[in-house]
């Protein structure tokens, strides 16, 4: 595979694992009340801490992917055919 489908690939599973650890450790509680802002939006939202946690997982996820593609455990033409 090229290293823009790798590259893509990569992507790809790194929003989808953002977006399931998002709200994850979010505290709701509000210190400060500001008028016109969602009473339910974090107060801090820890997101240098969940930019790391996502990158990490990704990766893991990433190489065991692309270990399976290369060893042809997973070959995605034949999927698709």
């Amino acid at each position: 595979m090229s290293i823009t489908g790798l590259a893509i690939i990569y992507i790809i599973i790194w929003w989808i694992v953002f977006f399931a650890i998002l709200p994850i450790d979010v505290d709701r509680i509000k210190i400060k009340k500001i008028e016109g802002e969602d009473s339910g939006s974090p107060e801090n939202p820890k997101m240098p801490k969940k930019f790391i946690y996502c990158t990490g997982i990704t990766t893991i996820l990433f190489i065991a992917i692309y270990l399976l593609m290369k060893f042809e455990y997973l070959n995605l033409r034949n999927i698709i055919s």
